[in-house]
């Protein structure tokens, strides 16, 4: 039997991809579906998602946009690639009937996806089964998902993540949303406001108004709460934003110095943060109520942008201690920081993979920006794009994408969002209602 292949770039990022774990009895089959890593080329896996059987009434309508976004969900992360319907030699017209292996199997189709859409008293219920086409064999039969049908689209980006689990062994990450700054007028008069949208631009919500500059807002691991910073009282001060009901508090401030960079620990009841004062900035850590303020450095130099290392006992922080922007690491209580970043240039921004192996940063080096990974001990450093403007990278909650910041020249300092693999293929954009920037990606949503 034919196994899936997906070759992948940068075996030496070990875990990039799962190698087993797919829930179906290894005595099902004999060639057990999987992804093998062994090139430095990328061969999408190939996969049918036929029109989801639909129930009477509105289904019908549901059950294709449905399949739509899950088919959008998989191909976008460039390790699959839809085989359009056109080429489908088989129908399917019932949820329940059996599979004809051999018409999958004539149009090269690895997995095939069948579903069914009821729709009924404003609920939404969506039956899905994946096959192993090549081993005649299930992979997740009598799976079920049911929501509101406005939430239509929150079930199709769960259902994608289940396949994408099944298939590849890792997390998916396509029920997760990210906090954003929308931009809007002129380069001169630029006005910004907090917004939220699901991980693929759709469903965006605006937190703010656009009375005031904000910026870097930071998810809670839970993802209901951001931290942002705010110019609204003149000088950058924290707020803590609750995401359902939009209400916001700042939080307290050493008199009239400067708060900015905020970022949550991994239990959500602490924060760690810049503060300037008498001229120098360092950082700090204190409850998330404003409670139990503690100075975490103690530098004439510049130190911001801390990020924690998922089990909580380190921090990553840039300093220009050196002369120039680097990436230190530091006990999460402070104490000696040991620099880890050694190349060529200024290196800024950085932040610690949810899987707890990388550290992603960005880079000015030679009039070029570039987003970038390393090992938490500053090997085997990895440039994954280069741009006039990159910065401000976010992990995706599997560790697998990264979104960040790009600006392009002649295009009136308007930046946009991108997201790219960590095996630095995949550059995509997000499309979003007006300029943006300042992503932070948030956890898959409870």
């Amino acid at each position: 039997m034919q196994p899936f292949r997906v070759l992948v770039m940068l075996l030496s990022l070990a875990g990039l991809v799962g190698l087993g774990g797919f829930g179906a009895p290894e005595a099902a089959r004999a060639e057990p579906l999987r992804i093998v890593i062994d090139q430095g080329v990328i061969e999408p896996l190939p996969f049918a998602i036929p029109a989801f059987v639909a129930a009477p009434g509105e289904s019908r309508q549901y059950a294709d946009e449905i399949a739509r976004v899950i088919a959008d969900d998989l191909s976008g992360t460039g390790l699959f690639r839809e085989i359009p319907e056109s080429a489908h030699v088989s129908r399917i017209t019932s949820f329940d009937a059996p599979v004809a292996y051999a018409d999958w199997k004539a149009i090269n189709a690895q997995a095939l996806i069948v579903g069914s859409v009821a729709v009924g008293g404003g609920k939404l219920a969506v039956k899905f089964r994946l096959f192993d086409v090549f081993s005649d064999a299930p992979l997740g039969e009598g799976l079920q998902f049911v929501g509101t049908v406005a939430g239509w689209r929150r079930i199709a980006h769960k259902l994608a993540d289940v396949v994408y689990s099944r298939i590849t062994g890792e997390g998916g990450y396509f029920d997760s949303r990210i906090v954003f700054v929308s931009e809007t007028g002129p380069k001169n008069a630029r006005q910004k406001r907090l917004a939220i949208m699901d991980y693929d631009g759709a469903n965006v919500q605006y937190l703010t108004d656009s009375g005031a500059i904000v910026l870097a807002p930071r998810f809670s691991p839970a993802g209901d709460r951001v931290l942002y910073t705010s110019y609204e009282g003149g000088a950058p001060q924290i707020y803590l934003l609750d995401v359902a009901s939009v209400g916001r508090v700042p939080l307290p401030t050493q008199g009239a110095n400067m708060t900015f960079s905020p970022r949550f620990s991994p239990d959500g009841q602490s924060i760690v943060f810049s503060l300037e004062k008498g001229g120098n900035t360092d950082i700090y850590m204190m409850n998330v109520d404003g409670s139990g303020l503690r100075r975490l450095t103690d530098a004439p130099s510049i130190e911001t942008a801390p990020s924690f290392s998922p089990d909580g006992s380190q921090i990553v922080f840039e300093s220009d201690r050196s002369g120039q922007q680097q990436i230190y690491v530091m006990p999460a209580s402070g104490g000696e920081a040991r620099r880890i970043s050694s190349g060529p240039g200024r290196y800024g921004t950085p932040v610690w993979s949810p899987r707890g192996d990388l550290i992603a940063f960005t880079k000015q080096n030679a009039g070029r920006f570039h987003i970038g990974v390393m090992r938490t001990d500053g090997s085997e450093e990895r440039l994954l794009t280069a741009s006039f403007l990159d910065e401000g990278p976010s992990w995706s909650p599997n560790g697998r994408v990264i979104v960040f910041t790009r600006t392009t020249q002649g295009a009136d300092g308007a930046p946009a969002l991108y997201t790219v693999d960590i095996s630095g293929r995949n550059l995509r954009r997000i499309s979003t209602p007006s300029a943006a920037s300042d992503p932070s990606w948030g956890p898959l949503q409870p």
